[in-house]
């Protein structure tokens, strides 16, 4: 694509970085990893942070951790990507949907009450798109049931809600470094909280169940690789020490987008901003508007992109997958929320050096495939 839907932001100061791993003998389980950690668990505000390779190998540690196990059901959102659910499925435990909030695109907490059952363990809150969710209410609902909360914070480093970084307010968070993300490690994520034996069991599972006070080949509890190298932490602490700058960087695409399109009334934009809190920008999804049906917004997303115009279909609801709908029954309108919003929405390039220009041209292609797709219904 001559303008990409995301690219990574990485300087010659992050490639020295990782080439000086390169030319030490501690490639894994090393300094750096300790390091990361340690400037995650500050950043969070948490006491604990435990490194691994993937946002959903956090997620599952999250699970595990927390005890959940075959037969317990977890409040989550139908609108995520699907590693949020899954990561409850490889325990054996069940994500129980709720419907989304049209107007922030997350789970609404006042649906919370209504599903829960005696099998109710935890609620698995997603900070769709980096917004953050409204933890008040969610961690009130919790309260009340005593349940635990899962932040799933991939999307979402840096976000706030009431002088709280998001990944810090629940019982344990996760956040992600995927290419796409705020700031990347190449591959990894980052599991945070409170909570020293959580954080513990995670570090013996992390490394395949060994404990680090025993013997390297004696294993103490079931475990997996989930390690992540020196070489992504190094990468990792330097995109974090200017994590802020990056933040501001999205900040500025985003309300250039905003600018650009918000007298166009065929489009409904996100939010740009969130009372008592502050949005960790990860895409800039726009939605078509209600009179507009998913094959519509197929013939925008196609147009964009046979002009070399990244964009993607952000998402598609997690009920809905072919798996899920096969092994739960679920089918179209049970979550009517999620459904309509997933099916007219389109991201639009979204990254720290996106410049101007390309934005002018992004959004005069984005009308002019509006036209035609309108034009064509």
């Amino acid at each position: 694509m001559r303008i990409p839907l995301s690219a990574p932001d990485v300087t010659e100061r992050e490639i020295e970085a990782v080439a000086a791993v390169l030319r030490t003998p501690h490639l894994s389980l090393g300094p750096k990893l300790a390091e990361f950690e340690r400037d995650v668990a500050a950043y969070a505000g948490t006491r604990h942070a435990v490194a691994v390779n993937s946002g959903t190998s956090g997620l599952h540690l999250c699970v595990r951790a927390l005890g959940l196990k075959d037969g317990d059901e977890a409040i989550t959102t139908p609108l995520s990507f699907v590693a949020s659910a899954n990561a409850l499925l490889y325990e054996g435990a069940r994500p129980v949907f709720v419907d989304i909030d049209p107007r922030t695109l997350n789970l609404d907490p006042r649906r919370i009450e209504a599903a829960l059952t005696p099998r109710t363990k935890a609620i698995m809150v997603v900070h769709l798109f980096g917004r953050p969710a409204e933890m008040d209410a969610v961690m009130a609902v919790a309260e009340r049931h005593g349940l635990k909360v899962i932040e799933d914070s991939c999307e979402a480093i840096g976000a706030e809600q009431g002088g709280r970084k998001v990944g810090g307010i629940g019982d344990v968070g996760v956040f992600a470094f995927y290419p796409n993300k705020q700031i990347t490690t190449g591959e990894g994520g980052v599991l945070v909280t409170d909570d020293a034996a959580l954080a513990d069991a995670a570090r013996r599972m992390r490394n395949q169940g060994r404990d680090p006070s025993t013997d390297w080949f004696e294993h103490v509890e079931l475990g997996y690789n989930y390690r992540i190298s020196d070489i992504n932490c190094a990468l990792g602490l330097e995109q974090l020490r200017r994590i802020e700058s990056i933040l501001r960087l999205r900040e500025s695409v985003a309300h250039r987008y905003a600018e650009r399109l918000r007298q166009e009334p065929r489009l409904l934009l996100p939010e740009p901003s969130v009372a008592g809190g502050r949005v960790s920008w990860f895409v800039y999804v726009v939605r078509l508007g209600e009179n507009f049906t998913r094959e519509q917004r197929d013939r925008v997303v196609l147009a964009l992109r046979e002009r070399g115009i990244g964009c993607g279909r952000y998402f598609a609801p997690i009920h809905l997958q072919p798996f899920y709908a096969r092994s739960f029954g679920y089918r179209a309108g049970d979550f009517p929320h999620a459904e309509r919003s997933a099916e007219r929405a389109i991201a639009l390039p979204f990254f720290n050096r996106l410049t101007e220009g390309q934005q002018d041209e992004v959004c005069r292609r984005l009308i002019e495939s509006i036209d035609r797709a309108e034009a064509l219904a």
